[in-house]
């Protein structure tokens, strides 16, 4: 029985997000779309000697307590597999935290799969998803990856076709990092659901349709019709991720959105030299010297050796 195992978690953007209820547990109802990209965390798991846990993590901001969400799923899984023993959980951080990148559901994701495979605990993926449900709404799709719509709270994935040559630029401004629970309790605070500016126009469907279509034309379909409801809330609050999109969208993209509750942006390029073309833009502006910028692609699944 192998004693190690290392294994990428990808990060994720929200090429959709619609707000569609207050659930009376405090979530909401959503209607996303997810899309898994090649921006990753490293997740090493090592078997120790004694009963313990222990994190490490390369970015010292990430908190290596029973806080962080990699330790939560450990704890998980050995509440539930007496089988299973200590650990050492080392993450390489490369996903931006605050970023709505599902950084740290990536991470949690990687540790249900590795210790499953570390102790041949034989779970399927809809078992694991099951216990990602529990630690959070988007750990499921950070199990499954690639193409899918999100609904309930986010956690009942439905797998849409594969997006497999999909081009982004992502931008990060570094000082601003936005608390999911604060974007989604102000739409709630605010009433905005009452004001929705989607409702019954059918976009979620039909972007699913674009995406589905395929081709070379999909993405450009899938571009205009980006959509996030948070946006209403953190755009007003933070002018500056307004100006980021806005200096994209002037970058000949397909289209331009924050992902999740922020505080990234992203551009849809038409291909790879297009994508690199509008990167270098953002990291030469003067204005734009506090940004971290990546050149990614889609990806067809979330978690791989690596």
């Amino acid at each position: 029985m192998i004693s190690r195992i290392s294994l990428k978690a990808a990060a994720k953007v929200n090429l959709y997000l619609e707000i569609t209820g207050n659930r009376p547990d405090n979530y909401h109802e959503l209607v996303m779309i997810l899309q898994s990209i090649d921006l990753c965390d490293r997740v090493d798991i090592r078997k120790i000697g004694t009963d313990e846990i222990q994190i490490t993590c390369s970015n010292p901001e990430v908190p290596c307590d029973r806080t962080n969400l990699a330790y939560k799923a450990a704890a998980l899984l050995k509440k539930s597999f007496p089988d299973v023993g200590g650990m050492e959980i080392s993450i390489d951080k490369q996903i931006p935290m605050g970023a709505g990148l599902a950084g740290g559901s990536a991470d949690a994701a990687a540790v249900l799969v590795g210790i499953d495979r570390l102790w041949d605990l034989g779970l399927t993926k809809s078992e694991l998803c099951d216990f990602a449900a529990q630690l959070g709404s988007d750990i499921p799709f950070c199990i499954s990856g690639g193409t899918a719509l999100a609904t309930g709270r986010g956690e009942i994935l439905s797998p849409l076709p594969d997006l497999t040559d999909l081009f982004l630029v992502i931008c990060k401004p570094r000082q601003i990092a936005i608390s999911t629970v604060w974007a989604y309790q102000t739409f709630r605070s605010q009433n905005l659901l009452a004001t929705s500016q989607v409702k019954d126009q059918n976009l979620s469907s039909q972007i699913v349709t674009a995406i589905a279509s395929g081709g070379e034309a999909a993405a450009v379909k899938i571009g205009r019709l980006l959509y996030n409801d948070l946006e209403r809330v953190v755009l007003p609050e933070y002018p500056a991720i307004a100006e980021l999109k806005q200096k994209l969208l002037d970058q000949e993209c397909l289209g331009a959105m924050m992902s999740g509750s922020g505080s990234t942006v992203f551009a849809i390029a038409s291909d790879l030299e297009r994508a690199e073309i509008i990167a270098e833009f953002i990291k030469q502006d003067p204005n734009s010297s506090a940004i971290d910028v990546w050149v990614v692609k889609s990806l067809v699944r979330s978690i791989f050796d690596a």
